[in-house]
């Protein structure tokens, strides 16, 4: 679990005519990083996502809604899957940590090349009898232009997003963050106008973090003349509930034979959670309380 200096700022602006997030999300996706042991462009794939998936968790009104994105396409990083809740705890992993390709054209890690062609798959699970799913072809691959994609398409909401994650020399995590902002149903043609060309000014969000940016200071320079309105600041964070009885309670689900295999074998077994790395050992003597 990170430390909670993270955090997501929550605003409107213009009259409510627009809502906005903006995160500064750099401790989490080291984590994510050391965690994972992942290489420079697959921690720029998941930590896009997970930056993003930790503003679109805070946008879920159930204390108990979970949110799944996963972006599986044909290439070498072999899948991105994330997970976050309301209260903007997230979690994820990709397929491939080792992943290395060339820089793209402009000199910056080629994330949509690492992740391909393919779909983008967004559940939201908020306690109904089914999640509720959308997918949708993969745009860039490139995570922020997937998620605008995502929400003009199955949300119908015009929105701007911007995530980045910017590497030191010696590969960990300098800076992360990102905002989203979204034009309510009755907002004016001016508004929209305006906010149009506030964020074709932007080119790098991660530049701006450098710079010293909060998400406060983010959300002033693309809102400026709209006058912000912060609602809330909600602490944003890597976090994992997996735990020893969890890992027991999903080996109960294997069938008896092979349970009976793995006593057999006498020696103790490894089970590791995907979502954090973590490792926890089952000893045969283990095993057999679950037979």
């Amino acid at each position: 679990m990170t430390e909670k200096t993270d955090y997501i700022v929550r605003a409107t602006a213009a009259d409510s005519q627009i809502r906005a997030f903006a995160i500064q999300s750099t401790n989490l996706v080291e984590y994510a990083r050391q965690r994972h042991n992942t290489s420079p462009v697959a921690t720029a794939a998941l930590g896009r996502l997970l930056t993003g998936a930790a503003m679109m968790g805070s946008m879920m009104k159930g204390e108990d809604d979970l949110l799944t994105i996963q972006m599986k396409g044909d290439g070498p990083i072999n899948g991105v899957i994330v997970t976050a809740d309301s209260h903007a705890n997230v979690k994820g992993y990709v397929g491939n940590p080792n992943v290395l390709i060339p820089a793209n054209y402009a000199g910056k890690l080629d994330v949509g090349a690492a992740i391909g062609y393919g779909t983008l798959t967004v559940s939201k699970d908020m306690g109904l009898k089914e999640p509720y799913n959308t997918q949708l072809p993969l745009t860039t691959s490139e995570v922020a232009e997937d998620l605008t994609y995502y929400f003009a398409k199955s949300e119908q909401v015009p929105s701007a997003v911007a995530l980045g994650v910017l590497m030191s020399k010696d590969n960990t995590v300098k800076q992360a963050g990102g905002f989203i902002v979204q034009l309510m149903p009755f907002a004016e043609e001016s508004v929209i106008s305006a906010l149009e060309e506030n964020v074709s000014k932007i080119t790098s969000v991660t530049a701006l973090l450098e710079e010293g940016y909060t998400p406060e200071m983010l959300l002033d320079k693309v809102l400026g003349e709209f006058g912000v309105q912060i609602i809330d600041t909600i602490p944003a964070q890597f976090a994992c509930g997996c735990s020893k009885e969890r890992i027991m309670q999903s080996l109960s689900t294997i069938s008896k034979k092979d349970l009976k295999e793995m006593i057999e074998d006498g020696e103790p077994i490894e089970v590791k959670c995907h979502f954090c790395n973590s490792s926890y050992i089952c000893t045969p003597e283990e095993l057999k309380t679950l037979l």
